[in-house]
């Protein structure tokens, strides 16, 4: 019976996914706005046949264009060899060599091509580094490890099948990004713990936790006046506000509650598994007991969950700090910007929905197995009850 139960969850997980990845498709059909001319143009693997001119002076200095010959490997035209030029910039264009893989975009107009080196052709080294990952993770972790995977997978095709196009269509960046949260700590507490009294606790003091960051973020927004249109690519993103349905307002605040939404997970299932274990341990500690253990457990979490939120907001902004130091700016300049204000904000919210979950899973685990234990106790009871008045019957 166990095996066939099992076999039936296997089914019914399947049949779930199987018509998520359905939705999906389905939901992906979208006619998305031009926002520039792309008509003609095509971005194209090709390999550098030969270098025509060089740009590289006796100095080794890098000055003007390359003149290179391409042969394309890929689209309408593959197989050509074409003339391209490739700039010395640091964000387009690439110092060829023969034998080198590129990105070549390829314009036609009029019967002629104009091609130029976009950028190196790093799909198969990306895809590699992807791979090691996963395989590290899968080999090191054992059958978790593969879990872990799945997980991460899965929180990435929401994000850009679910979450974007969710966006794009008008749907509040907030709303899109609530509903991503629960979908992914449904799925990644549900492939790392079953369903369990570990897995629902934690699945509602992840919900919680972000929900509060989310709330704070506002708050905090509201108390500095700082909101989505004081980000540095505004110019930009006003510009696609305005061709789609897209909220730029709220973009700053979703991708809080997404970027908040890992440590968050991480730190509510492993106060709910310790809560777990040791109430299997001593099933006779009370609920303030749990609460309490559950507490000092979440201590040290706090300090290094902290640590890992405001660093990882700090390095995104590296540049940013880099810049101000170096230009001398003074302390009061510093904390009145908009970025750096958007930073604490980011990191301050986050942490304190890390902080605030640690309370919440304790009291919500504890709960639940107290009054877990006190059901099962009266089942086991009554069992014995109605045994022990048979055998008088008979």
């Amino acid at each position: 019976m166990q095996w066939i139960s099992r076999h039936k969850r296997h089914i019914i997980v399947l049949v779930i996914t199987v018509i998520f990845l359905g939705f999906l498709l389905r939901f992906n059909q979208i006619d998305r706005i031009g926002l520039y001319e792309t008509d003609g143009t095509s971005y194209e693997r090709a390999r550098v046949t030969e270098v025509i001119r060089d740009n590289e002076t006796e100095s080794g200095n890098l000055i003007g264009n390359q003149v290179v010959s391409l042969e394309l490997l890929s689209g309408d035209y593959k197989g050509n060899t074409v003339e391209a030029v490739s700039s010395s910039s640091y964000l387009y264009g690439a110092h060829c060599e023969p034998g080198m893989r590129v990105i070549a975009s390829v314009n036609e107009s009029d019967d002629s091509l104009y091609v130029t080196v976009y950028s190196y052709d790093r799909t198969w080294v990306i895809g590699a580094i992807v791979l090691l990952f996963l395989i590290t993770l899968c080999v090191i972790g054992g059958k978790q490890g593969f879990k872990s995977a799945v997980s991460l997978i899965f929180t990435f095709v929401c994000i850009v099948f679910l979450f974007l196009p969710m966006i794009y269509r008008g749907v509040s960046p907030i709303l899109g990004a609530v509903v991503v949260a629960i979908l992914t700590t449904f799925v990644t507490m549900y492939l790392i713990g079953g369903f369990s009294s570990k897995s629902i606790t934690s699945m509602i003091g992840t919900i919680a936790g972000v929900g509060i960051s989310g709330v704070l973020a506002v708050v905090f927004g509201k108390l500095t006046r700082i909101s989505g249109y004081n980000v540095s690519d505004i110019e930009q993103l006003q510009y696609v506000g305005q061709m789609t349905n897209i909220d730029i307002g709220q973009l700053l605040y979703a991708g809080i509650l997404i970027s908040a939404l890992g440590a968050v997970i991480d730190t509510a299932m492993s106060v709910a598994s310790t809560i777990n274990e040791i109430h299997f341990r001593n099933p006779d500690l009370s609920r303030k007991e749990l609460f309490v253990s559950g507490i000092h457990v979440g201590k040290d979490m706090m300090g290094t969950m902290s640590n890992t939120l405001i660093l990882a907001f700090t390095g995104s902004s590296i540049n940013t700090l880099v810049f101000m130091y170096a230009y001398n700016y003074t302390g009061l300049q510093i904390i009145n910007m908009y970025s750096i204000g958007i930073e604490i904000i980011q990191g301050i919210a986050s942490t304190m929905g890390v902080i605030l979950t640690v309370p919440l899973v304790s009291i919500i685990c504890a709960w639940h197995l107290k009054l877990k234990s006190r059901e099962e106790n009266h089942t086991s009871l009554g069992g014995s009850l109605q045994t022990e008045k048979s055998e008088q019957y008979f």
